[in-house]
């Protein structure tokens, strides 16, 4: 792969077609991935190619374009180029920088979030079956994907009924006594106290796979064959028990709504395009069995068509994650062999991609394309009335414009311990939970409970850090309305640091608490102005207090967390060189970690497994400074 970039230095640089004219006698017939960049050197599309040279001479041309297209060439003041080997390695490397660079003019994926899993390790004698999401590092094998954590928890809720497989980590399990309450409400045979056998419960996570594989009848078969059994025996408490189970799988299919004959392993993918937006709809078909869906709203240009639209969520969406064995469109795709190359190669087996015009594959597209419309149809009306609110905002706080980034903030303490700052985003969508965060207060010199000291240092590293990131505001991350959960005091330290920042110039408002701290008086507060009040009734109103709940939320939340976390740490887990099996030894000899803490020198390295140089850096480690 080579790289040819010719780069520009001046600021007013030539731009259009002529420009890109100019390229031309510098590129080849190679495959490879281009870059339009604008005069200050942020790109505008990403795209890819079978023949450089001739892709390139079709934006040279000055007529015979798409507005969209046009107004792109017309921005253009250079070209940056990548060749490749293959087409392939072109059309990966195109969606890889397009998630990167996030330009303009191409179709964006804006949410690409990882999926959670069904785990069933297989690093134990006694498997544990849960969820899971992220890397597949851990020995075990994984099924899915679901398409959230809720479908996720509801097939394990059922799971647990039918297979009675634990759930606990291996070190609840090696601390268990006596069996938990898992095993009282029949979801779990406590094999952590020996209530059944290594081979009985291998039985039940064989037959808890199989039914993850699609192999559910012969399971429901054999268990329905065990009940006729013990009934014939007379063992009338196991016969219950094991018709509960066969009730408990009959649920989980029948809760999963579509469960398809001739489809084993698919994704579903329906789009519905209206006014220039777009919704994906994606259901993820398993072992036969409907695994959830999911909706995406892809950034789009009204004049991008479906096949356009379609063939760049694909890209994107498969770039983290592997592809299933078959993707069934709504649409024909541009390049559908190549897609279809370069999904195999990432697989390691073939995918099919297919555009089904009759059959059960034709259903289940039908049936993604009613739930796209609806989504969109929900989604554009949602945003209507927020757009709606956000204009009531403008005008209630005399803003210069309709907000379209508010940043709420707020802190979270006990008497000044674990005390964290709060922000949540909200725009037109709504609450954009991907730009939420969270600041571990680091000043050891605050007074605890120092509100107004805790705010300011939120504030100076949220927008520090945005000075660094971005001085010239051109991008999206620059709030245009800041919220202050307080009153006057608050929004007089928070102006402080602004004017220190020099970002004076963004409103800002202190969302106090009324009389009697009652919901529905808040006062608000801004600098330089009498405080006002909002009508009880005023939609922007129960707008704002929305917002302050939410990042109240997410402040306690993550306060609680902080909280709990230093509740179960241990001494230990800071000592360099002791890991899970020192800590053990250390333990059991001494009884607690305090009392580790407190052992001299002598009775360290009478510890088996202890040497003498691990016992000096252990009372070293308690003993720093004495």
């Amino acid at each position: 792969m080579t790289d040819d970039t010719q780069p520009t230095a001046a600021k007013d640089v030539p731009k259009g077609h002529k420009v890109i004219e100019g390229y031309l006698r510098t590129i080849d017939g190679s495959p490879g991935v281009y870059r339009m960049l604008d005069p200050e050197h942020k790109v505008l599309y990403v795209g890819k190619a079978r023949h450089l040279k001739n892709r390139v001479s079709s934006y040279a041309r000055p007529h015979g374009h798409s507005a969209r297209i046009a107004r792109m060439i017309s921005e253009t003041s250079q070209m940056m180029f990548l060749t490749t080997r293959t087409e392939t390695e072109a059309l990966l490397l195109e969606q890889n920088l397009i998630k990167q660079l996030k330009p303009r003019y191409n179709v964006l994926l804006r949410d690409d979030k990882s999926f959670p899993n069904i785990m069933v390790t297989k690093d134990h004698d006694f498997p544990q079956i849960t969820k899971h999401r992220g890397k597949k590092a851990r020995k075990a094998a994984y099924y899915g994907p679901f398409a959230s954590v809720g479908a996720v928890n509801r097939t394990l809720h059922q799971l647990e009924r039918v297979f009675l497989l634990r759930n606990c980590s291996n070190s609840e399990f090696e601390g268990r006594t006596r069996p938990c309450l898992q095993y009282q409400i029949k979801r779990c045979t406590a094999p952590c106290v020996g209530k059944i056998s290594k081979d009985d419960y291998m039985e039940m996570v064989n037959d808890a796979e199989k039914f993850l594989q699609g192999k559910d009848k012969s399971v429901q078969q054999r268990l329905a064959a065990q009940m006729q059994a013990a009934s014939d025996a007379m063992e009338f408490e196991r016969a219950a028990a094991l018709r509960d189970r066969i009730k408990a799988m009959t649920q989980v299919q029948t809760a999963q709504g579509i469960n398809p004959r001739t489809v084993t392993e698919a994704d579903v993918i329906g789009l519905h395009m209206e006014g220039g937006q777009a919704c994906v709809q994606v259901f993820f078909i398993r072992a036969n069995q409907n695994w959830g869906n999911r909706d995406f709203y892809p950034r789009i240009a009204a004049d991008n068509n479906a096949s356009e639209v379609l063939t760049a969520f694909i890209g994107q969406f498969y770039d983290q994650k592997d592809p299933p064995k078959q993707l069934i469109l709504s649409h024909g795709i541009e390049d559908m062999d190549l897609m279809q190359e370069a999904l195999t190669e990432k697989l390691g087996q073939k995918v099919d991609i297919i555009h089904p015009q009759r059959g059960e594959k034709s259903e289940l597209v039908t049936f993604a394309l009613r739930n796209a419309r609806e989504s969109l149809g929900r989604k554009v009306s949602e945003s209507a009335a927020q757009t709606k609110l956000l204009k009531g905002v403008a005008e209630a706080f005399d803003l210069p414009q309709m907000p379209t980034r508010i940043e709420a903030y707020d802190n979270s303490h006990i008497q000044g311990a674990h005390a964290v700052g709060a922000m949540v985003v909200a725009g037109p969508d709504g609450f954009i939970k991907s730009q939420y965060r969270k600041f571990n207060i680091k000043d050891t010199d605050l007074t605890p409970g120092d509100d107004f000291g805790m705010m300011k240092e939120v504030m100076t590293r949220r927008f520090k850090r945005l000075l660094k990131e971005d001085p010239e505001r051109k991008g999206d991350t620059w709030p245009s309305l800041l919220l202050i959960d307080g009153g006057a005091g608050q929004v007089s330290a928070v102006q402080e640091i602004m004017d220190a920042l020099g970002v004076a110039d963004i409103p800002m408002v202190g969302v106090a608490k009324g009389e009697f701290r009652d919901h529905g008086k808040e006062e608000f507060h801004r600098t330089g102005k009498r405080p006002i009040a909002l009508q009880r009734n005023d939609p922007v109103l129960y707008f704002i207090q929305r917002i302050r709940d939410e990042v109240h939320r997410f402040a306690i939340g993550t306060h609680r967390a902080k909280r709990s976390k230093a509740l179960i740490a241990n001494p230990l887990d800071g000592v360099p060189g002791v890991g899970a099996t020192r800590k053990r030894a250390l333990l059991a000899h001494f009884g607690s970690a305090k009392a580790v803490a407190r052992a001299n020198l002598a009775d360290l390295k009478a510890v088996d497994g202890i040497s003498g140089t691990v016992a000096q850096t252990i009372y070293d480690f308690f003993h720093e400074g004495d």
